[in-house]
């Protein structure tokens, strides 16, 4: 116990090291993007601003390298001090160094996606919400249980748009509705619809009632009904699915209900129950990345070639991962399941860096 302890303490602390190092420099480089991107008019507070709500899904995103750069500093450096062959001369196996970082690995996986990934949900939604108010424009869709809502805007007012339902492409709405608000007016049109469906720059409405909501003005008195009304419109079918934001924009919490709830709504939730199983299976991951390290590093200094065996392991993690997002590319266009696409790869890897240790441990 004594020894996984240590293992484990000092594949912790390299850990964190390297974090720190990959924090301070994803946001250097995120700060520099942040400016460039700027408009005129914001000021460095704002910039600022949107890099530290940017950066906690930078760092999410590098937590594999990160997970796999500490892997091998570690057995580096324990080859390095000769103090794996003073564990194998106790009677211990080689891996035996493995089973302290690999649960180290596993609880960092499993506080990444049960508190880190509410953080990047939440700063990730922030920064949308203030790219989008200082660039101006814009639309916005949210999903609840009363049915779906829509903003579209531009330079003259906002419409906002509720519907019970859509089809899956997000192109048409049913039992529609749409409020129109003007810059300096407040709302100036109200419409009901059986039926929307967006055109090229439009909606097109069938079965539509229009209400006036102009001062003086009695709206159901002005009220008119018509069969086909057409509604201008910035919006398309990619804005409107991109409105929905990644599925890491929600937290794994209430990724669940929110599966549920785009199912009611009439969209395609694949994309998201891929990504809660991607979620779930990512502590699996990060330990399979350990071991793929442990496999190439553990070697003595004295035996050569170091610098090939490290870039072939970080080589193999960087496969691995690209691997693992292939697969979850399929899972999102129907051609797996969400589980196979999540849970497959972090297992093959998992067992193609055991049977690489076991090769070089055991012969």
């Amino acid at each position: 116990m004594t020894l996984h302890l240590y293992f484990a303490r000092r594949f912790a602390f390299l850990f964190l090291a390297t974090a720190t190092a990959v924090t301070l420099f994803v946001g250097l480089v995120d700060l520099v993007e942040q400016v460039r991107r700027a408009e005129s008019d914001m000021t460095f507070r704002q910039v600022l601003g949107l890099t530290l709500l940017n950066l906690p899904s930078g760092i999410y995103e590098f937590l594999p390298l990160i997970v796999i750069l500490s892997a091998i500093a570690l057995f580096m450096g324990l080859a390095r001090s000769s103090e794996l062959v003073v564990t194998r001369a106790a009677g211990r196996s080689g891996l035996a160094a493995l089973v302290g970082p690999a649960i180290v690995a596993a609880l960092i996986g499993a506080l990444a996606v049960a508190m880190l990934n509410p953080v990047v949900a939440a700063t990730s939604t922030r920064y949308a919400e203030l790219r989008e108010a200082y660039e101006g424009g814009g639309s916005v869709l949210s999903i609840g249980r009363e049915g779906l809502w829509l903003r579209q805007g531009d330079a003259r007012g906002q419409t906002v748009i509720r519907a019970a339902r859509t089809n899956p492409e997000a192109t048409v709405l049913f039992d529609v509705s749409f409020v129109e608000y003007l810059a300096d007016e407040g709302p100036v049109r109200r419409i009901e619809a059986a039926r929307a469906e967006l055109g090229d720059g439009a909606w097109q409405l069938s079965e539509a009632k229009v209400w006036p909501l102009g001062e003086g003005v009695n709206p159901e008195a002005a009220a008119e009904r018509l069969d086909l009304l057409t509604v201008p419109s910035s919006l398309t079918q990619d804005r409107i699915r991109d409105s929905f934001g990644q599925p890491s924009a929600v937290a794994i919490w209430r990724l669940p209900d929110f599966i549920g709830q785009l199912e009611d709504a009439g969209f395609s939730a694949r994309r998201h129950a891929v990504w809660l199983q991607m979620e779930l299976a990512r502590p699996l991951f990060l330990v399979a990345l350990v071991i793929v390290a442990a496999g190439f590093t553990m070697r003595h200094p004295r035996a050569g070639r170091t610098g090939i065996y490290v870039l072939a392991a970080v080589l193999l993690g960087f496969g691995l991962h690209y691997i693992r997002n292939f697969a979850q590319i399929l899972g999102e266009t129907g051609q797996l399941t969400p589980w196979i696409a999540a849970w497959t790869p972090p297992v093959a890897a998992l067992l193609l860096a055991l049977g690489l240790v076991l090769q070089r441990e055991e012969g």
